[in-house]
C-alpha cells in the first residue's frame, strides 16, 4: 500500500519590500464627506510604503480632488478609486457612477459643473507636468472615469515654486 506524500504548503515566493514598480491599488470607497479624508490617508501611507514619499504633497491634492467629485456626482453610494506607478508617472484614476447626458446641453452644463469642481486638481496637474481630464467610463456599469496623472520628476518640485 502506498502511503500519500506529505507537503507543506507552498511559500510565498516574492516576499520582499514594495516598490515604487509594485504601486498599485484599488479600492471601493463609499460615496461619502468622509471618503476624500480616508483616500488621502490612504494614499500617503502607500506611497510613503513605497519610497514615493516625494510624490505625497502633489498625489494627496490629487485623490482628494478626484475623491470629493467622485462622491460628489456619483448617482449610487459608491466610487471607485486607483492608484498606479507605471513608467515613472503616478495615475490616480476615480469612477463614479454619473453617466454621460445624451442632450448636448445637458452634457455641455454637467462637463462645466465638474470642469469648475476639479480646477484645484488642474493646477496641481500643470505645476507637476502632468494632465487630467475626465470622460464617459468604459466600464460595464458606465458612469464617468476621471484621472490624473503626476509625473515622478514633476512631482518632486511641486510646492517649490
Amino acid at each position: 500500500m502506498l502511503t500519500p506524500a506529505v507537503t507543506a504548503c507552498p511559500a510565498r515566493a516574492d516576499a520582499s519590500a514594495p516598490t515604487p514598480d509594485t504601486l498599485a491599488y484599488s479600492l471601493t470607497l463609499p460615496s461619502a464627506l468622509t471618503s476624500p479624508a480616508i483616500a488621502r490617508t490612504l494614499t500617503r501611507t502607500v506611497l510613503t510604503a513605497h519610497g514615493l514619499a516625494a510624490l505625497v504633497d502633489p498625489a494627496t491634492q490629487a485623490v482628494a480632488e478626484l475623491a470629493a467629485t467622485a462622491c460628489t456626482f456619483s448617482a449610487t453610494a459608491e466610487v471607485y478609486l486607483s492608484l498606479r506607478f507605471r513608467e515613472g508617472t503616478l495615475r490616480v484614476i476615480a469612477y463614479d457612477s454619473h453617466p454621460r447626458h445624451t442632450h448636448p446641453r445637458l452634457a455641455a452644463a454637467c462637463d462645466a459643473r465638474r470642469r469648475t469642481a476639479l480646477r484645484l486638481l488642474a493646477c496641481v496637474a500643470r505645476a507637476c507636468e502632468g494632465d487630467w481630464g475626465f470622460g464617459e467610463a468604459r466600464e460595464p456599469g458606465g458612469g464617468t472615469r476621471m484621472w490624473a496623472t503626476v509625473p515622478y520628476g514633476g512631482g518632486v518640485g511641486y510646492g517649490r515654486g
